[in-house]
Order: structure tokens, then C-alpha cells, then sequence
């Protein structure tokens, strides 16, 4: 093996020898139509445009006449090798095509790139299309794209960046880094994911680098009307997106890099975990807790603490000695665990430690240029690690989970897997140390961390994703990373890594899980109540109250802090706190019907107000640049919490222009005015017990009668909320929770319509798709903002008895039985 090392550290070296010290393209030279796109010489580099869809366009750029085409870890094949065919177009000024949605023209001299729609509006204009130069001693080429930046141009993604939600202004480094006590401003972090999208005046498109490499986006930091982004080494290969809804731009992004997949339903309940949990007693314990105190929960983790001596994929016996037996208790009572992996393996040459052993054999890790293992240290000890853009490496990975699997534990998280090293200035595995790309869909080469440092935490996550489905073809893997990468979707959910106990971290929570609902990761969470240092017992409960209405809720901490569980701190704190987790099972319909369409679309669950409403501002803009802190859970519910949580001061709702409705009370608390009238609000004064929820007009939302896990059937009615309001619609999906059985017809899907008028309503339910039965044999029907006790009811034109009225919050309750059919509710105040 060393042989091949020194092979290729002298291609680099003759590489660095050829390399030319700059190259900018500057004018078209010659150009070439193609079918799909344009191809442009500009003396020796080359610039090729080319059409996916009318609506996406790719964008290589090479200082050479080779353009790059070395495969990619984000990109679907299938989006990739996408084709459409576009109208050429050349004058004395430029060249370029169209499509149906898009004109692109590229200026000869100098050479500038212009997108713009067919309304004429410009979209993406370049002052600079590509910029190449050499980087330090190692012969790479580095790049840089420059762009106008038009007054009034927001920019959103980028993953977990902890700041505002807008990057205007700002400048971000994406390189994976364990980041320990991360601050407001704290850059790089765990993630790296080059996609964001941009609105101006209400017209969206986004942008996405697929370049592994360390890179850089600089949104007017350095020049106030431009904005930039590069690499330090690799492909200069990007995709244009076009909207012109932010919404749009998303589904683009998830069409181009993969949905995830739907979660199983438990992965949606209330889950627990600390560093650590580090006995059977103590998480039987928690267990019981948690039942006898009726708090509903689903999950529970173990951190390191459950291995011998931390090393990966053991168990220590005397700590867990009947654990098959332990993890069948944990299951009785409807609890899924979750197990730790971190990423690195404990180095024992000559011991008996079947993963360093078998890896050792197969040849599964990162080597340093001489061809030695490279070994550093981290939580084991000296440690080495896997070399995961291997296929084999992959596989070998994937079946170490064998054992745990069988045994009963539902789940993974990788952690530690930026990847993180101790006791090194950079924090992690130094830039030379090298590893093998092999695969389909690559050549196989030797290559640097400096390509594959960003892609070692998703290639970790998708071992794991895919070893457990070959294991169980026939149960939804459920894995969680630390560090993953764009299209890191298709294989973990994530969180934002290691958050402090602060309110200023539970404000940071808000545009982070946001973000990366915008970058794929629809299934994300903070750790709940913060994980370096203690909360005091009021963060811990706005801290769940805000979680409850996240994608995960996971409350964890560090070894040292004090416990966090939802109990602690006395009745009245838990009481709160349990309340509003019962809110987020009682929720489960809604919630489960939003992550399966996310799975569909890659339309997040938690969401900014821009994505539902872009055109909500009187100037277009988004309107979460005014709205402090609030965000959508789902298409629906408004969640508000104060712009500033531990400051006591009255704060403004801002509610997008149609209907709101008080989720609590059920009154209706918000009609939009005709425009150009402001935005409604409504002044709340801020209490530890609520937590501003709001309904949006024109929605059903489908809700269960409580239970304590989502291992138990609800006992009771499907309850249908019926809020009146323009375009009324809404849908519920079903399935068994746990198997992939639903991609063979056997779920359940309705779609509701409702029609309104003052005193009256009609409530259109569809007939049932797909063959899984209902839980429910009724359906509780609540009509809110309903004028009176009156109320004339009919079923498919039968007359319907037995409704009830809450006058105070002016709820007409009816009862319907269940059906498969199509059925239609009547309702007339007269």
C-alpha cells in the first residue's frame, strides 16, 4: 500500500510544477451552442452552462480545457445527468440561451454572466464568473465567483450558522468543526452545506457549490454590493435554482440533493438523553420516571458511558449485565434506545477488539502520506479512523451495528465526527493524511482530507443508514450526526451540537433549525435546555415549551451539569413543561402529515414565515426580518415566542396577511385589512406558563386524544379543527410508523376542503386512499369561530343530531362516524 502513497504524492508534485499561478476568464474568446447549453473558451480556461431543467441550469468552470466531472456526494445521478434542450442566441455583446423560465447571457468582453426571468428581471448577474489561483504549496487551485448584490437581496442558508437568519452582511467558512461551547457568531461549525437561496422584492433563486473542499461565502461583508464564493482547492461547479417562490427554490434543491427519508413515528416523540445515562438502574430509572409521571416520551439515549473504556461498539458487562434483556424492558414499556458511535476506533493492535481488528484487516483506515495508520487522539485514546469515502470501508461499517441491532436497539447517533480530534491545533485529522475514493459513480484515486474532511461525517452517517437497512431491509433506519454535508439528508437527521445553557442560545435555537430546514435537514433539534453548563428551571421550560413545537426535541447535557429532566424543579415547573409535550403528541396527525410531505418535497417542518407567505411586507421583503423569533410549525401553527426570552417586556405578534386564530382559545384574533394596510399584531406580555401559538384561517388540522408514547393507540375520535378562512383545505397521512410497507400501498391519506360564509360551512372529506386502516371510528369535528348554539347539520344530505357548543371560545362540536368514503358535512347557523 505505501506504494501507491508515493505515486500520488508525486502527481501532486507534478501537478503544483504545471499549475499556472492564476487564470481569470475575462472575455469570450470562441464559444460552442450545445443542445443543452453553451460552451465558452476564454484563453485557457473554459466555462460551460448548461440546462438541467428550464428552471435549473449548471455552471462548470475550469483554467483549463478539461471541465471537471470527478462524480459528487450530493447530487442525485439522476438530477445530475438531467438534460433539456434551450434556444441559442448570439450577438456582437454576448451569447447565451433560453429556456422557457430563463434567459442567460454571458457578456464577451469583459465576461460577465446575466440570468434573468422572462419578465426581465435580473437574477443572477457576475462582475467576476471565475477567478482560479494557486493555493499555498500544495499545487491545488483554489477559485472565486463574484456576483452583484443588489440592494434589498436577502440571503438564507448555509446549515446551522449560529446568527440572524439573513447572511447579508456577513461572511461564513465552511469547514466541519467540533465547536465546543459555541457562541452567537461562531463560525466555522458543524456542518458544511454550500446552498442558500436569496429573495429580492418577493422573487426567489437559489445557488448550490458542490465542491467538498473548504470554502467561503461572502455575502457584502468585504464589498457592500457584491457577494462571493470560492474554495480553497477542487471543482468549480455550481447550480442555479430558479424560484421565483422561496418555496420553489427549495423543492429545486431537494429535486437536485434527495429528500430524507420519512422518519419512524417515535423518532417524533419526546426523547431523553444526557452525558450519561451509565447504568441499567439509572435509565431503568428514568424510564419509570418518565411513565409515572405521565410525561409522554418515546426515546432514550446512551452517550459514551454504556462502552469499556469508551470504545466503540462494545458494552460493558458489569454496567449492563443482561442488556438483551434490558433493552426488551425499555421496549414493554414502549421506549426506543438510541446508542452512540462515535466515528473513530479505539487503536489496539495485538488486543481483542474485533472492529480495530477487522478494519485493520479490510484495510478500512485513513492512512498518513507514508503509508502508516494514522492514529490520534480522541475519547478511547489513541484512536484511528475509518476511511468512509470507501464503498468497502462503508459496508464494513454498516455491519458492525449487527449485534446492537438484533439485540432491540431502535437507533445511532454519530457523534464526534467532524471529525474531531484531541490534543491538535486544528482540532482535527491534519490536512495530508489520506484516504480512497472508491465507488460507483467515481474513479477510484487517492485523495487529502483536503477534499473529504467536509464529507467524512455524511459518508459516516450514510454507513450507518445503510448498514442498518441491510440488516432490517424492512424498518426505517433512524440515525443522528453531528457533522454531515449537503445531501447528508438522504441518510441522519442532525442538531446543532454542543449549545450552551443560556437564553441567548435558546433565541440562537430559532433561525438554526430554521436554516437547515431550509438546506434538507427537515428532521433537526438543539439540545433541549442546552448542553454545556445548567439551565436555570425557567430556560428548561421555555426551552420545551419552544421545543415541543421543533422537529426533534431531545433534552441532553453534559457530564457535570445538573439533571434537566422534565421533572426537575418541582411540580409547578413540570406541570408546564408536560403540558406542552402533550400538546406535541396530541399534535401527531399534523405533525406526522408534515414530515411525510417534507419527505416528498423537502418542504421543512419548522419553517420561516417567508416560505408560506413571500409576499406578506407592503416592499416584498421577507417578512422575518420584522417578525423577532416567530416561525411555522408546519403550514398551519404560528409559534411566537419572545424576541428576547429571558426579558420580561411586552413584545409584538406579526401576523402574515390572512386569518389567525388563538391555537389555546380557538378565537379568532387577527383579520387582515385590505392593502396597502400594515400587518396586524397583537401585544403580548410575556408569562413562563405560555407560549403564543396561532392557527392560520383556512386550515383543518387533524389531532389524537393524548397518549404516552407513540407505541400506544389512541382511545377515542379523530378530531378534525376546522379554522374558516380563504382557500380552506388540509390533509392527514397515516401508516404503521416503523416499515417501509407504506411504498406498497398500505398507508392512509385524506384530504379536507371547506367552504364558508357567515352562518354556514361545508366540509368536504375525501374518500381514503391506500389500504392501512384507521385507529379512529369516529371523527370529532370542532368548527371555530361559529356564531351560535344553531346549528343545522347534515351528513351526504342526512340529517345530523347531537352537536354541542362552547360559547366562550365559540366551538360547534359535531360527531361523525368514520368511513372510508367520500363525505360531505353541512353546517347552517339559520
Amino acid at each position: 500500500m505505501k506504494t501507491t502513497w508515493m505515486v500520488w504524492a508525486l502527481a501532486v508534485l507534478c501537478a503544483g510544477s504545471a499549475a499556472a499561478q492564476g487564470v481569470v476568464l475575462e472575455r469570450v474568446d470562441s464559444f460552442r451552442p450545445l443542445p443543452t447549453g453553451i460552451e465558452i473558451q476564454s484563453g485557457p480556461g473554459l466555462l460551460c452552462i448548461r440546462a438541467l431543467r428550464d428552471d435549473v441550469l449548471r455552471i462548470t468552470a475550469s483554467p483549463t480545457s478539461t471541465l471537471p466531472d470527478q462524480g459528487s456526494w450530493a447530487v442525485l445521478p439522476e438530477s445530475r445527468n438531467s438534460r433539456f434542450g434551450v434556444t441559442p442566441f448570439a450577438d456582437a455583446d454576448s451569447v447565451g440561451f433560453d429556456t422557457p423560465l430563463l434567459h442567460v447571457r454571458v457578456r464577451r468582453d469583459p465576461m460577465e454572466i446575466e440570468i434573468q426571468d422572462t419578465q426581465g428581471h435580473t437574477l443572477l448577474a457576475g462582475s467576476q464568473p471565475a477567478r482560479f489561483f494557486a493555493d499555498d504549496r500544495k499545487g491545488d487551485l483554489g477559485f472565486r465567483v463574484s456576483m452583484h448584490m443588489p440592494i434589498g437581496e436577502h440571503f438564507f442558508g448555509l446549515g446551522e450558522q449560529a446568527g440572524p437568519l439573513d447572511r447579508r452582511g456577513n461572511a461564513y467558512t465552511l469547514w466541519n468543526t467540533d465547536a465546543y461551547r459555541w457562541q452567537g457568531g461562531t463560525n466555522p461549525l458543524y456542518d458544511s452545506i454550500p446552498f442558500f437561496l436569496t429573495d429580492t422584492a418577493g422573487i426567489s433563486y437559489g445557488l448550490y457549490l458542490d465542491n467538498t473542499w473548504r470554502s467561503e461565502f461572502d455575502f457584502g461583508k468585504a464589498l457592500r454590493n457584491q457577494f462571493s464564493f470560492g474554495a480553497e482547492g477542487g471543482p468549480l461547479d455550481y447550480y442555479f435554482l430558479y424560484g421565483p417562490t422561496p418555496k420553489r427554490v427549495v423543492k429545486d434543491y431537494a429535486w437536485l440533493t434527495g429528500t430524507a427519508p420519512l422518519p419512524p413515528l417515535w423518532a417524533l416523540g419526546y426523547q431523553q438523553s444526557r452525558y450519561s445515562y451509565g447504568t441499567e438502574d439509572e435509565l431503568r430509572g428514568i424510564a419509570d420516571h418518565l411513565r409515572g409521571d405521565h410525561i409522554p416520551s418515546d426515546v432514550l439515549y446512551m452517550d459514551i458511558a454504556y462502552q469499556v473504556k469508551n470504545r466503540p461498539f462494545t458494552l460493558d458487562a458489569k454496567k449492563f449485565p443482561d442488556f438483551p434483556a434490558f433493552v426488551s424492558q425499555l421496549t414493554d414499556k414502549h421506549f426506543h434506545l438510541v446508542l452512540i458511535t462515535d466515528l473513530h476506533i479505539a487503536y489496539l493492535p495485538g488486543d481483542d477488539y474485533a472492529p480495530f481488528n477487522s478494519g485493520a484487516a479490510g484495510d478500512h483506515f485513513l492512512h498518513n502520506p507514508d503509508g502508516s495508520l494514522y492514529v490520534g487522539p480522541v475519547w478511547p485514546g489513541p484512536s484511528v479512523f475509518p476511511d468512509f469515502t470507501q464503498q468497502s470501508t462503508r459496508q464494513w461499517w454498516g455491519s458492525l451495528y449487527k449485534t446492537f441491532y438484533d439485540e432491540g436497539v431502535s437507533g445511532f447517533w454519530n457523534d464526534m465526527n467532524e471529525p474531531s480530534v484531541f490534543d491538535s491545533p486544528t482540532k482535527t485529522i491534519p490536512l495530508d493524511v489520506v484516504g480512497q475514493i472508491e465507488g460507483p459513480g467515481f474513479q477510484t484515486r487517492t485523495v487529502t482530507q483536503r477534499e473529504i474532511h467536509n464529507i467524512m461525517g455524511m459518508q459516516n452517517s450514510r454507513a450507518t443508514y445503510e448498514g442498518l437497512l441491510r440488516l432490517k431491509p424492512n424498518q426505517r433506519p433512524f440515525v443522528l450526526t453531528r457533522a454531515t454535508f449537503a445531501g447528508g439528508q438522504r441518510y441522519a437527521a442532525t442538531w446543532t451540537g454542543d449549545n450552551s445553557s443560556s437564553w441567548s442560545h435558546l433565541r440562537l435555537s430559532t433561525p438554526m433549525l430554521e436554516s437547515l430546514g431550509l438546506c434538507g435537514f427537515y428532521m433537526a433539534g438543539d439540545d433541549i435546555g442546552g448542553y454545556a453548563g445548567s439551565p436555570s428551571m425557567d430556560l428548561l421550560t421555555k426551552w420545551i415549551e419552544v421545543g415541543s413545537f421543533n422537529p426533534i426535541e431531545r433534552d441532553h447535557t453534559e457530564m457535570g451539569s445538573n439533571p434537566q429532566e422534565p421533572w426537575v424543579g418541582g411540580p409547578a415547573q413540570e406541570a408546564i413543561r408536560r403540558h406542552f409535550i402533550d400538546q406535541r403528541y396530541r399534535l401527531l396527525p399534523y405533525f406526522y402529515t408534515t414530515a411525510e410531505e417534507a419527505s416528498q418535497t423537502g418542504i421543512p417542518i419548522m419553517r420561516p414565515l417567508f416560505l408560506e407567505f413571500p409576499d406578506a411586507t407592503p416592499d416584498r421583503s421577507p417578512l422575518d426580518l420584522t417578525a423577532g423569533n416567530e416561525f411555522l410549525f408546519g403550514p398551519d401553527l404560528l409559534i411566537a415566542p419572545p424576541p428576547y426570552p429571558d426579558e420580561l417586556d411586552d413584545y409584538d405578534v406579526t401576523f402574515p396577511p390572512v386569518p389567525w386564530y388563538d391555537y389555546w382559545t380557538g378565537r379568532l384574533v387577527a383579520k387582515p385589512a385590505p392593502a396597502p394596510a400594515p400587518l396586524q399584531t397583537v401585544r403580548i406580555q410575556p408569562t413562563l406558563a405560555i407560549l403564543p401559538v396561532y392557527v392560520r384561517g383556512g386550515s383543518i388540522v387533524p389531532m389524537q386524544p393524548l397518549v404516552q408514547s407513540t407505541g400506544q393507540t389512541p382511545q377515542g375520535p379523530l378530531e378534525l379543527r376546522v379554522y374558516p378562512g380563504p382557500d380552506c383545505h388540509g390533509s392527514l397521512y397515516q401508516d404503521d410508523g416503523t416499515t417501509f410497507d407504506y411504498q406498497r400501498g398500505e398507508y392512509l391519506r385524506v384530504y379536507y376542503t371547506c367552504e364558508s360564509a357567515p352562518g354556514r360551512l361545508t366540509l368536504k372529506i375525501g374518500a381514503q386512499e391506500g389500504s392501512f386502516p384507521a385507529w379512529w371510528k369516529s371523527i370529532e369535528v370542532a368548527i371555530y369561530d361559529w356564531p351560535s348554539a344553531q346549528a343545522h347539520a347534515t351528513l351526504n344530505g342526512q340529517a345530523l343530531t347531537g352537536s354541542t357548543y362552547d360559547a366562550a371560545d365559540r366551538v360547534l362540536h359535531l360527531r361523525i362516524p368514520q368511513s372510508t368514503g367520500a363525505q360531505d358535512l353541512a353546517v347552517s347557523a339559520n
